[in-house]
């Protein structure tokens, strides 16, 4: 009887907190936005939104065309077709719901500009990002908050300020050079001196190299086993995004196992080969002095590198395929890039003084940013009922900023938006377009990227490098279809047709 009187007291507990979890608190929070004059769609008991999302997102992937080309129409906002939806039905501030959690999407200039000054610890890392990414990141500097975000980013930036990348240039230069020499061999080898590339696993090598020989000691060769298992990991957890359910359980909890036996296998041989100055030894340095126990430790270093390896390989990797795509389809521009790179190196392998000299490259990267930025949506969760410019925003509720709408917003940039213009950047981001503050590629304010600086760098220097060799074209075989994974990806991967010099 007792026991009985007990479960039926545990559950009564469980339906209501479930009652006020997934129906009152989410209905408060639009509530109070609604009361500001913020609409949306209207919400399904339980589900809230989901099933519209999903049901826009397949009909937008099924609906892949195959642009003719030149020109391209550059318009990467479109991987989120709901989100544009609702902006045409309901302004630039509006609020949706997946499953229990309320969602206020951001694409007012001056809201982001407040957003992007706030400096307030309570306006974080959502705290669904740290569930639904765990397998990925842990509890990394990616997804962290408050103190523990600022203990690890006092660890990880400074090995990555400019200074440090600096002495990074013998890595980058080396990891371009064999993809460069890769490339010779295959034009060399191919009758009538063209031959069609697939860039996008080049991309991942080079990025992968330098992440691994300058991060972690080590060269890609022995790190791609890492590389491809969290290729695999990305791949099943891309899936789970806005879907009820957790499709691939057992999948994750094996991938992500592994993985961290990998690092840690990494870690060991680190401490068996002694001392080496590099973003490795400085996580184990770091790890020493604010852990008592070798379990957490290693899951601190664990973490991290595997937040490292995501943010440092992933995005640089598909920034420079997005980058070939633009040059390939813009001659005009390749030749220009190629005429200024020529002229300040003289012959010589680039630097990082000669890296800053190229403009015409510079426009060109930032256009590549605008179009595909590496982070294309930001993120974070109010902790604390707070006021960010003219709008209250309750405790609880996530904000969503697309960066890839703000990119192409003929309000903001004119009416050639979707256009691949680099002279738009000529005079700067302030002369580029009416909200510089909308311009942010890497993110913004305190959680900027801390990789900005080495991304850049890898990016300008392979650009240089493959454009002083090699003049190329679009292939016929390419499909221009970009693709929401959790970044936005070329869904058919980036051809080239490549001809030596």
């Amino acid at each position: 009887m007792i026991f009985s009187t007990v479960a039926v007291l545990v559950l009564a507990f469980l339906l209501l907190h479930l009652y006020f979890s997934m129906i009152v608190k989410p209905s408060r929070i639009r509530k109070i936005l609604r009361q500001q004059g913020i609409d949306g769609p209207p919400p399904k008991i339980l589900l809230g939104n989901i099933l519209e999302v999903e049901k826009s997102r397949d009909a937008a992937e099924k609906a892949t065309v195959s642009h003719p080309h030149p020109p391209l129409i550059h318009n990467a906002a479109a991987v989120l077709p709901f989100a544009e939806q609702w902006r045409q039905q309901y302004g630039p501030l509006y609020v949706f719901t997946l499953g229990k959690m309320p969602v206020l999407y951001v694409n007012d200039p001056d809201m982001v500009k407040e957003m992007t000054t706030c400096t307030s610890q309570d306006l974080g890392r959502p705290s669904y990002q740290q569930n639904e990414l765990g397998p990925l990141l842990g509890r990394g500097i990616l997804p962290s908050n408050g103190s523990i975000w600022a203990r690890q980013r006092k660890i990880i930036a400074p090995e990555l300020f400019m200074d440090k990348v600096k002495s990074m240039m013998s890595i980058i230069t080396e990891s371009g050079l064999e993809l460069v020499n890769s490339w010779k061999h295959k034009v060399e080898g191919q009758e009538g001196g063209v031959v069609e590339i697939s860039v996008d696993h080049y991309m991942k090598r080079f990025s992968g190299d330098i992440i691994s020989r300058a991060c972690f000691g080590n060269s890609y060769a022995k790190g791609q086993e890492i590389f491809s298992k969290f290729d695999a990991l990305q791949e099943i957890m891309s899936k789970r995004a806005f879907v009820v359910g957790i499709p691939g359980l057992r999948q994750i909890w094996g991938l992500e196992k592994e993985i961290s036996e990998l690092i840690l296998k990494v870690v060991k041989e680190r401490r068996e080969a002694g001392y080496e100055k590099d973003l490795l030894q400085s996580l184990l340095e770091g790890a020493k002095s604010d852990y008592s126990t070798s379990a957490a430790i290693d899951q601190f270093i664990v973490d991290n590198c595997r937040n490292i390896y995501l943010a440092g390989f992933e995005t640089s990797a598909v920034s420079a395929s997005w980058c070939l795509m633009l040059l390939a389809s813009n001659p005009e521009w390749q030749t220009r890039v190629r005429d200024e790179v020529e002229e300040v190196c003289q012959g010589r392998i680039p630097d990082t003084d000669m890296l800053r000299k190229m403009k015409q490259l510079h426009m060109v990267i930032q256009e590549t940013m605008r179009l595909y930025p590496p982070s294309p949506t930001l993120s974070r969760e109010a902790y604390k009922d707070m006021k960010i410019g003219n709008i209250w925003l309750p405790k609880g509720v996530s904000v969503w900023t697309v960066v890839t709408a703000l990119h192409t917003d003929t309000a903001i940039w004119g009416e050639d938006a979707l256009e691949f213009k680099p002279q738009r950047f000529e005079n700067g981001i302030a002369a580029a377009c009416k909200s510089p503050n909308s311009y942010i590629p890497f993110g913004f304010g305190q959680r900027v990227c801390v990789g900005q600086h080495l991304a850049m760098v890898e990016l300008q220097l392979l650009m240089a490098l493959i454009l002083t060799n090699f003049s190329f074209t679009l292939s016929p075989n390419y499909v221009h279809s970009p693709v929401m994974k959790f970044i936005i990806e070329p869904k058919h991967g980036v051809q080239i047709m490549l001809k030596k010099l």
